[in-house]
């Protein structure tokens, strides 16, 4: 417990929920880890209309307040300030870069990776030319003027840390590592779905390797579906399912994929549990992560995992994977089949990721976190 007193936080959930991948999961864990762990402080958390019903709170330290503000628009630079002003909260947290430039009151920020700096490309937007290089400019601002003032700035991992300080003019003390959790909370109730949908996904009868995640090109899908298309050459009934929103990058991939593998657009955690528990091995092919939690989730339900050994995979995941060069096709490849074919190799793997995951606690995320708000009474 904090032997402080009281402080007014604000927290900026309008990512809050599953829907918005990984930073929706951090967000909610970190609110509802934080009621458990800060009985005393008063809470602001501000959400949309759309995860408005998502979050309620159990404790009465918390209160929700409407902050309809799409993020990286102009309501978010002048209306979300004056929102959270009227608050009166003496700290403010916001879990992404997206701090509006008009907010001046004390804040903490969480950078999770920085994507579009050290990967800008156009790929990776479905805006035009113009468009996205005023976004880039406006990105590179933003997240430089947030840096620049906040109070403190969590990093999640040291590979995020490092690359903080590469690109920006920040104080090294200023940054604060907190890895974030690993538990998967999922049901075991079965998977309803429909015949042909349960010879897909049913794992006796027809094996399949698991990727969870959005399918931005950082991520390296394509070169995991070319792999696939050759492995499946041998193995003939393997399937390889991605779980993610059908949007714009996961439409693209439709068409270059061949029918064995599947995109089951967003899944609810009834059925992502389902889909953890029967895969074959989860593969992560990213090209960079600020942490990677989708195979620490996957070790959390005994799954092996073949993982990318770019950015933070080897620094979070330990010995608790194997790694592939994620530009190199058919190292991928020989990886992907060596698990496959080895059992002795998945237990030691299974093994190795139950000791991992033990290291990683949304509950101490958010008790790190809670101390970071009470350094210096920001």
């Amino acid at each position: 417990m904090i032997d402080k007193k009281q402080i007014r936080i604000g927290i900026d959930a309008r990512f809050y929920g599953p829907k918005q991948k990984g930073l929706g999961r951090y967000v909610q864990k970190l609110v509802n880890n934080l009621e458990k762990a800060s009985p005393d402080n008063q809470y602001i958390i501000f959400l949309r209309k759309e995860n408005w019903n998502e979050y309620q709170p159990s404790n009465p330290n918390f209160k929700k307040v409407l902050a309809d503000y799409p993020w990286y628009g102009w309501s978010e630079q002048f209306l979300l300030p004056f929102k959270i002003r009227q608050q009166e909260v003496d700290c403010m947290h916001f879990p992404h870069f997206n701090v509006p430039i008009f907010y001046s009151q004390p804040f903490i920020i969480t950078i999770h990776d920085l994507i579009l700096k050290k990967f800008p490309t156009r790929r990776a937007s479905t805006l035009g030319p113009i468009r996205y290089w005023l976004k880039n400019l406006a990105y590179n601002l933003v997240i430089k003027l947030a840096l620049k003032r906040a109070k403190k700035i969590i990093a999640v991992s040291e590979y995020t840390k490092e690359d903080i300080l590469k690109y920006f003019d920040v104080e090294s003390d200023k940054i604060k590592v907190i890895y974030e959790g690993s538990s998967y909370e999922g049901s075991s109730e079965p998977l309803e779905v429909g015949p042909q949908q349960r010879s897909d996904l049913h794992a006796d009868t027809n094996p399949y390797l698991l990727y969870v995640g959005n399918a931005y090109p950082h991520k390296n899908l394509e070169r995991l579906i070319s792999a696939f298309k050759k492995i499946s050459q041998e193995e003939k009934k393997l399937k390889l399912i991605l779980v993610g929103e059908l949007d714009y990058f996961y439409k693209r991939l439709q068409k270059i994929s061949p029918a064995n593998v599947i995109f089951t657009d967003f899944v609810s955690d009834q059925r992502l549990f389902n889909l953890y528990q029967n895969a074959s091995l989860y593969i992560f092919p990213s090209l960079y992560e600020g942490f990677g939690l989708p195979p620490l989730e996957a070790m959390a339900h005994n799954l092996p995992v073949v993982s990318s050994n770019s950015s933070c995979l080897p620094e979070i995941l330990g010995q608790a994977a194997i790694y592939f060069d994620p530009e190199n096709t058919d190292d991928m490849i020989n990886k992907i089949k060596k698990v496959l074919q080895d059992k002795e190799l998945q237990k030691k793997l299974i093994s190795r990721g139950q000791k991992t995951i033990k290291k990683y606690s949304w509950q101490k995320m958010a008790q790190k976190t809670l101390r970071v708000y009470h350094e210096d009474e920001v």
